[in-house]
C-alpha cells in the first residue's frame, strides 16, 4: 500500500499501445496535462531563470522572456509551450556566453552586465524558425518604406500589382492581418510576358526570402495532385511526404508561386481552399504545414485567347487584362475567388514600358559582357530598331528578348 505509481505518455503512444489493454487502463486514473497558457509559461520560465543564469553566467531581462514566449507561440507550430520557449531562452544564454557584450575597449563586460535582451532572442529565433525575411524580422520600417520603390525600379508599368503586394506585406508587419490566414493570397491575371512571375522574383529578392515556384502544368492529371501533399496509404511513395508540404516546412517564410494555376487539375482548388482560409495544409500522414508566414501568389493566363477580342464590338476600350478577368470568373469557382485577398490585373505593354524594358535588358547584357572584359555601346538607330522589332502587345517582354537574341547578340558573338 506504500507504492505510488505514475506513468507518463503522449496521446499518440497511449492510443497505440495502451488504449486496447483494458486491464491496465482500468487500474489507472487518467489525468490530461494540457499545454500551459502564455501567462503561465512566463511564470514557469521566470521560476527556472536562476538555474539558466547560473549555468550560462548571464542575466535575462524581463521583456526578453515575455518576447521569447510570445514569438515561440506564434512562430513554432510543431512543438508545445513551455518546451519551445525554454529552448529559445536556453540557446540565447549560450549564444551570449559565446559572444559576450564588449565595453569601449573591446573587452568583455563583467558577468552581471551580460544581459540577454530582445535583440539576442531575435537572433536565435531567426536561426531556429528560419525567419530569413530581413524586412519582417527588423524592428525598423525603413526597409519596408522603400520596398515599393525598389520593386518599381525593376518592374515597369505595373504599379497597381506592386502596391497590392507591398500593401499585404505592410499589413502583416503592422499586425493587422487575421492570425489564421496567409500574409496574402493573390491572383495575378494578365497576358503573357507582362511581368507576373517577375514581380514575385523581385519581391523575394528585395525581402530576402525564398521563392518557391511550382509550375502547375505538371499537375494536369488527377493523380499528380497527390505529389503535392503525398500519396495515400497503400500507394507507392506514401512515406515520402508531399512536395508542397515539405517545401513549406523547410521555408516557413517564403513566397509560394503557383504558376499558371488554370492548367492544373481542378482538385488543386479544393486543396487551396484550406490554405487560404485556415493557413494550414495537412499532408498524407495528417501532419500540418503552417502557411501563416507565406505570401501565396497564383498567376493565370485564363482567357488569353479572348484577350484580343477586348477592343471589338460595343464594349470596346477594354484592356486585354480586363477582358481576361471576365474569363477568370468563369474558370474559377466562386468559393475560390471569394477567399483571395486580391485579384491583380496586369496592364498591357505600351511603348513607354517597352522602352524601359529594353534599357533594362540591354543593361543586363552589358553587365554580362563586362564580366568577360568587353564593353558595349549602342547607337540611337540600333536601339530604335530593337524597340521596333521587340515591341509586341501580344507577346509582351519575351518578344524583346527574342529581338535582342536575333539582331544584337549574334553580332557581339562574332566580335568576341
Amino acid at each position: 500500500g506504500g507504492l505510488r505509481f505514475i506513468g507518463t505518455t503522449t496521446y499518440q503512444d497511449f492510443n497505440k499501445s495502451m488504449a486496447n489493454q483494458k486491464a491496465i487502463t482500468r487500474r489507472f486514473g487518467q489525468i490530461d496535462i494540457k499545454e500551459p497558457s502564455k501567462e503561465e509559461c512566463i511564470e514557469i520560465i521566470n521560476g527556472l531563470l536562476p538555474v539558466y543564469e547560473k549555468h550560462h553566467g548571464v542575466k535575462y531581462k524581463e521583456d526578453a522572456v515575455t518576447y521569447a514566449v510570445e514569438q515561440a507561440d506564434t512562430l513554432i507550430h510543431d512543438r508545445y509551450l513551455p518546451d519551445k520557449a525554454l529552448d529559445i531562452v536556453d540557446e540565447a544564454g549560450a549564444f551570449l556566453r559565446q559572444n559576450p557584450l564588449l565595453n569601449k575597449l573591446g573587452e568583455p563586460k563583467p558577468r552581471h552586465l551580460q544581459k540577454v535582451d530582445k535583440g539576442v532572442i531575435k537572433r536565435i529565433l531567426t536561426d531556429v524558425c528560419r525567419i530569413d525575411a530581413k524586412v519582417l524580422a527588423s524592428e525598423s520600417n525603413s526597409d519596408l518604406r522603400t520596398l515599393g520603390k525598389r520593386i518599381s525600379a525593376e518592374i515597369y508599368g505595373q504599379d497597381e500589382a506592386i502596391n497590392k503586394t507591398v500593401g499585404a506585406v505592410m499589413m502583416s508587419k503592422a499586425g493587422l492581418m487575421e492570425p489564421d490566414k496567409p500574409i496574402a493570397s493573390l491572383l495575378f491575371v494578365g497576358p503573357t510576358g507582362v511581368g507576373k512571375t517577375e514581380v514575385c522574383k523581385v519581391l523575394a529578392k528585395e525581402m530576402g526570402i525564398k521563392l518557391i515556384r511550382f509550375d502547375m502544368s505538371e499537375y494536369t492529371e488527377k493523380h499528380t495532385i497527390s505529389k503535392l501533399i503525398g500519396s495515400p496509404a497503400g500507394y507507392v511513395g506514401y512515406d515520402e511526404g508531399g512536395l508542397l508540404t515539405d517545401a513549406i516546412r523547410q521555408s516557413p517564410n517564403c513566397i509560394l508561386l503557383l504558376d499558371e494555376i488554370e492548367k492544373a487539375h481542378s482538385d488543386i482548388y479544393n486543396i487551396l481552399l484550406q490554405v487560404m482560409d485556415y493557413a494550414s495544409l495537412s499532408d498524407n500522414m495528417g501532419k500540418k504545414a503552417h502557411v501563416r508566414n507565406v505570401i501565396l501568389v497564383m498567376t493565370s493566363n485564363a482567357g488569353a485567347q479572348y484577350a484580343d477580342r477586348a477592343s471589338i464590338g460595343f464594349g470596346g476600350g477594354q484592356s486585354r487584362g480586363e477582358a481576361m478577368l471576365g474569363s477568370v470568373k468563369k474558370t474559377f469557382k466562386p468559393e475560390f475567388i471569394n477567399r483571395l485577398s486580391g485579384i491583380v490585373v496586369f496592364n498591357d505593354m505600351d511603348s513607354t514600358m517597352a522602352g524601359l524594358i529594353l534599357d533594362k535588358k540591354l543593361k543586363q547584357l552589358s553587365q554580362r559582357l563586362e564580366a568577360r572584359g568587353f564593353t558595349m555601346s549602342l547607337s540611337d538607330e540600333a536601339r530604335k530598331l530593337l524597340l521596333e522589332k521587340g515591341f509586341s502587345r501580344q507577346y509582351g517582354a519575351r518578344e524583346m528578348d527574342r529581338a535582342i537574341q536575333q539582331y544584337l547578340t549574334p553580332r557581339l558573338m562574332e566580335r568576341i
